[in-house]
């Protein structure tokens, strides 16, 4: 199985160092957390590297795999900065207890409004006959998700 190649970008008002600390800031992933109505959560920050489980209400198209609740775990390893700035991460989400798996990497870079976070990654389910329906149901989570921690961060950087 192949799987679906997601892409997405975050444009913050920030310098590089900044949206470098936001991001592995345990209180910052508390609030991604909080705000994404996690039913429950736990977030883990050892140095650059962050790992966020989040229990959430499963979406339809999973419930009847997954039950009524789904749990994600996401796993980033961020680089040391670069001269400008700038890092790159290697991410995993995952889905303990089923064959679904995103691997990717993170790229954070001045530019746009300051900083920029490019994400790649592939999908996969691995579940026979059903798993590209679900990687399709799956990825507009995904991005959503992405897009959620963008609303909150632009919050975070202004407050």
């Amino acid at each position: 199985m192949d799987g679906m190649q997601l892409t997405a970008q975050q444009d913050f008002a920030a310098h590089p160092t900044e949206v470098a600390a936001m991001l592995t800031d345990p209180a910052f992933l508390e609030k991604v957390c909080v705000e994404s109505e996690a039913q429950q959560h736990s977030v883990t920050v050892e140095g650059s590297h962050t790992t966020v489980s989040r229990t959430l209400p499963s979406p339809s198209a999973v419930a009847k795999f997954t039950g009524s609740t789904i749990t994600i775990v996401e796993d980033l390893a961020w680089s040391d900065p670069a001269s400008d700035g700038s890092r790159t991460a290697r991410f995993t989400l995952g889905v303990p207890g089923l064959p679904v798996e995103m691997n990717g990497t993170a790229r954070l870079f001045a530019g746009g409004r300051g900083t920029k976070v490019d994400y790649s990654g592939d999908l996969r389910v691995n579940i026979p006959f059903v798993g590209k329906k679900l990687e399709q149901s799956a990825a507009p989570a995904v991005l959503d998700g992405i897009g959620l921690q963008q609303r909150v961060g632009d919050d975070w950087l202004t407050a």
